[in-house]
């Protein structure tokens, strides 16, 4: 299909496999479709290109000619080839980018986001690998798989796409003409695959369905790659030990906020599947283990130890006998086997013994292992237990039998349903919503310090109070099955009080969560994690983190509390919905004040209290970067000073999911940026403050940015109409992404709205406007406050010298980039009323040419991502393949509107979905 323009020698490869997969994919089009079919792609193909690349005004004329033509089949057949070659260009790409990193470190060249790099960085500091362990021994760094409405991917997508991407990386080092034919002829049977393969669900996900998708990623990516990470680490610091600080999170299955179908069931199900996806993967490698640790003791003893792990297996087999490594890791299969059975009821797949005698705990088989372990050291066998036994021992520790932590979520309306309920059943409140703040606090202390449970057997208590009571009782219950690290956090959305926080310790007291008393001897198992959203939430945090930690009994009972406890305290900040309800510029502004502030209050705390007291900031980040997204190394550096300390949790959501860990060696690579980022972060500190003047000017930008963005999103009659007539939002709606509705409330509102779809919405129709909206005003504003001499100073000084701005300019230039005004007027010209029409896109069009114009001038830059030339050659290289698909959506979401009934019309419009959000990556 695609003929790709003259690129330096460098990008040779990269365009060699665009071409492969493109010619696959055109040979099947031909075959499969026909000679019609395929030269009808290849005139769109060339019409767009020519368009796009040479500004070929009558090829684009001729090409919506075209497309307006098209029948309902016709239109199906092209956007399925070029939403296919999309996912295919995505291969590619990741395929060089892995390539190129390669040729950079053959070459000695250490690049930024790499261990290589920190190690560098702290060298130059005089950081000593004694000073890393140390920060490592007491860091915790981990990335949390949520499911969202964004993820459009079938999981047999990802499949066989994982099968492609492992058939270019082997093409890379075949030489032989028969061996490069028969890769071909693999890769040319996948892409027959993917074409066959439907691309939509007929039916909306399950949480069982989400579940199952992310575990994919866990088998893939993460449970291989995290142990060759930590080897990694360990040998950079002459072999000094490194405590397991990196460890996965995982919000399926215990994310009900706003999701009905997430239950107490769905928290057994999700640690079911992981710990089966745990166990089967240690029953695979003890079972490798076995086939290579063939010793015999005739010609090397063993200890006493590992002589009494060899006795203790029932392996009796005689042929065996001599052999105790091989005895005792037959012994730890049958014990894994009896344990895969005991927490899943699974079985395992090979028994040379009978499953028997199931472990107790993850740490147990890790004791079994390390009697093997130092068993081979005395031996002198060291080399035997490197490949395969310390990469078991380090997994084991990282994942044990739960895989990853599930955290609850839900919101703190729903938890004050339930406590009322409660409240009112047992007569000692009848209307506990109706009190005031104060008045609930001293309630729920009162509660907190009596050693009596609310609940009374048999009372008539509603549904939801009984649901929530189930899942804490279930998190209960999974912590004392797969070990306390299964489930530790409660997070509460929408935290605006300090009784949202007691409400979620009383519902752990009634369950046996909390035990004691809180003006005695408490102590809490779930870690209680506020989440703040909005821009009024965040300005309110410091405030009520404070006073909660005031009232009697919280400090001493979070200092009581032992390592998987509450013991340490956790904030979620809110990347989306602070965006939505204030714009860019305030949500990353606001996001910085509450983190600054947040850090003092709990320094503050700790030097009171007479203890530490360690606050870890949890992010709530999206793909987009009106949802906090963008290359996650800088975002962390760009973190105020003194809030990392060790300490960071982030969601990864939507298609960043995929982009980031579905290839392996990108997801190897994204990891250790993560462990990069929070080590220079906390060990590399800025040498000066920001100056104050830096932090008026960011105010006043702030302030104008919200006050521009509030007047176009919430102050202009008709925009909620332009919104869901100028964006696919009805049709995202309908597509089966997830298991979340859109909405939280069944109302048209923005307010109602989550942020996912919207920020969503406006990525498809390429307005992208979350991530850059009001930036231009906010500009002009401080322009006309100081001068635009001194303010445009002021701003480049800031763009050099100050992270947190730096970082915010660089993700609006990636956001503008990736913006075209003249496909999003073909969006806009699905609103019939053409007076709210032009009046809604003339202004975010005037704001869009402000923002750039500012970006122009601060950066000195007139080019997007004049200084991301590898992002940059991606767009070169692949918006003309997304811009039909453009074209069509619109064309056929006309169609639809209009009261089109036809099955090929619904599905074209997903199609396009799926295509865009493909080629444009981070849109979720």
């Amino acid at each position: 299909m695609p003929r790709q323009p003259q690129l330096p020698h460098k990008d040779q490869p990269l365009i060699d496999d665009i071409r492969l997969l493109g010619r696959l994919l055109g040979d099947v089009i031909r075959e499969h479709e026909g000679l019609e079919t395929f030269e009808l792609i290849e005139q769109i193909r060339q019409l767009s290109v020519a368009y796009r690349r040479q500004a070929d005004h009558a090829a684009d004329r001729r090409l919506n000619k075209l497309l307006k033509g098209l029948s309902d089949d016709q239109a199906v057949s092209v956007i399925r080839a070029f939403t296919y070659f999309s996912h295919l260009a995505n291969l590619a790409e990741d395929r060089h980018h892995i390539r190129r990193r390669a040729v950079h470190e053959q070459a000695g060249h250490v690049q930024q986001g790499s261990l290589a790099h920190t190690w560098q960085r702290m060298r130059s500091a005089g950081v000593t690998a004694t000073a890393l362990a140390e920060c490592l021994a007491s860091a915790h760094v981990s990335p949390v798989l949520t499911a969202h409405p964004t993820e459009v991917q079938r999981k047999s997508i990802l499949d066989a796409e994982r099968d492609i991407a492992r058939l270019l990386a082997e093409r890379d080092h075949l030489q032989l003409p028969r061996h490069r034919a028969d890769n071909e002829a693999q890769m040319s049977a996948r892409v027959l695959q993917l074409w066959h393969t439907r691309l939509l669900r007929f039916t909306k996900l399950t949480v069982a369905d989400e579940i199952e998708n992310a575990l994919g990623y866990y088998q893939s990516t993460f449970l291989p790659e995290i142990p060759r990470l930590y080897r990694d680490i360990e040998e950079a610091l002459q072999g000094q030990r490194v405590a397991p600080f990196l460890r996965m999170g995982q919000w399926i299955g215990g994310d009900r906020d706003g999701n009905p179908n997430v239950t107490a069931d769905t928290l057994r199900l999700a640690l079911q599947r992981q710990a089966d996806v745990a166990l089967r993967h240690y029953l695979t490698q003890v079972h490798r283990l076995g086939a290579e640790l063939s010793l015999s003791a005739m010609l090397l003893p063993v200890g006493a130890d590992m002589q009494a792990l060899a006795e203790r297996s029932p392996d009796r087999n005689e042929h065996r006998q001599d052999e105790p490594y091989r005895r005792a890791l037959t012994g730890l299969y049958a014990r894994l086997a009896a344990t895969l059975q005991a927490l899943t009821g699974g079985e395992a797949h090979r028994h040379a013994v009978a499953p028997y005698a199931p472990y107790e705990c993850a740490e147990a088989f890790l004791s079994d292992l390390g009697v093997i372990d130092r068993s081979l050291v005395a031996q002198g066998c060291v080399a035997l237990a490197e490949h395969r036994l310390r990469p078991l021992i380090r997994t084991a520790e990282v994942f044990g039998f739960h895989l990853a932590t599930v955290d609850l979520r839900q919101s703190s309306d729903q938890h004050e349903l339930a406590v009322a309920d409660l409240l009112a059943q047992a007569r000692i409140e009848p209307d506990y919503s109706a009190l005031d703040e104060a008045a609930k606090q001293q309630l729920l202390l009162r509660q907190l310090n009596d050693v009596r449970p609310l609940r009374i057997p048999e009372a008539p208590y509603q549904h939801h109070t009984l649901s929530e009571l189930a899942i804490f009782q279930a998190a209960r219950e999974m912590r004392e099955r797969f070990g306390a690290a299964a489930v530790r956090h409660a997070i509460i959305s929408h935290t605006e009080t300090v009784s949202d926080l007691l409400e979620v310790l009383l519902l752990q007291k009634e369950v046996g969560l909390m035990r004691g008393t809180l003006d005695h001897d408490a102590v809490a198992e779930l870690i209680v994690v506020p989440l703040f959203e909005t821009i009024d939430d965040l300005r309110h945090a410091p405030g009520i983190m404070e006073a909660f930690y005031r009232l009697p009994g919280i400090a001493a009972m979070v200092r009581r509390g032992g390592p998987l406890q509450y013991h340490e305290q956790d904030v979620m900040l809110g990347y989306s919905d602070s965006n939505k309800d204030g714009g860019i510029f305030t949500s990353n502004w606001e996001l910085y004040r509450a983190e600054t502030a947040l850090a003092t209050l709990f320094d503050r705390l700790s030097d009171e209290l007479g203890h530490p007291l360690r606050l870890r900031l949890f992010h709530g980040r999206g793909g987009t970067v009106g949802r906090g997204g963008g290359p996650s190394y800088e975002a962390i550096l760009a973190q105020p000073a003194g809030t990392v300390r060790g300490q960071i949790r982030l969601t990864e959501q939507g298609e960043v999911i995929g982009s980031k860990y579905a290839n392996p060696d990108i997801g190897r690579r994204n990891l250790e940026t993560l462990v990069a980022a929070t080590l220079e972060a906390t060990l590399i500190p800025p040498t000066q403050p920001v100056p104050q003047r830096f932090l008026d000017a960011a105010q006043r930008l702030s302030a104008a940015s919200m006050a521009a963005y509030r007047a176009l999103v919430y102050q202009t009659p008709g925009f909620t109409d332009y919104f869901f007539q100028a964006t696919p939002i009805r049709e995202i709606a309908e597509l089966h992404i997830g298991s979340r509705p859109a909405s939280r409330k069944p109302s048209q509102r923005i307010e109602d709205l989550r942020a996912i779809p919207w920020s969503f919405s406006w990525g498809q129709c390429r307005l992208t406007l979350p991530g850059w909206f009001g930036f231009g005003s906010a500009v002009e504003a401080l322009r006309d406050h100081m001068g635009m001499a001194e303010a445009d100073r002021l701003l480049q000084q800031m763009a050099r010298k100050w992270p947190f701005f730096s970082t915010l300019l660089s993700n609006m230039d990636m956001v503008l980039a990736k913006s075209d005004l003249s496909l999003a007027r073909r969006y806009a010209d699905l609103v019939p009323d053409a007076r709210l029409r032009k009046r809604i896109f003339g202004r975010i069009e005037a704001e869009w040419h402000r923002t750039q114009e500012a970006l122009n001038t601060i950066t000195w830059q007139t080019q997007r991502l004049a200084n991301n030339p590898a992002l940059a050659r991606s767009i070169e290289h692949r918006f003309p393949y997304i811009d039909p698909l453009h074209h069509l959506q619109v064309e056929l979401i006309r169609r639809y509107r209009a009261g089109s009934q036809a099955e090929k019309v619904k599905r074209g419009i997903h199609l396009c979905i799926n295509g865009i959000a493909a080629g444009l990556r981070n849109t979720g």
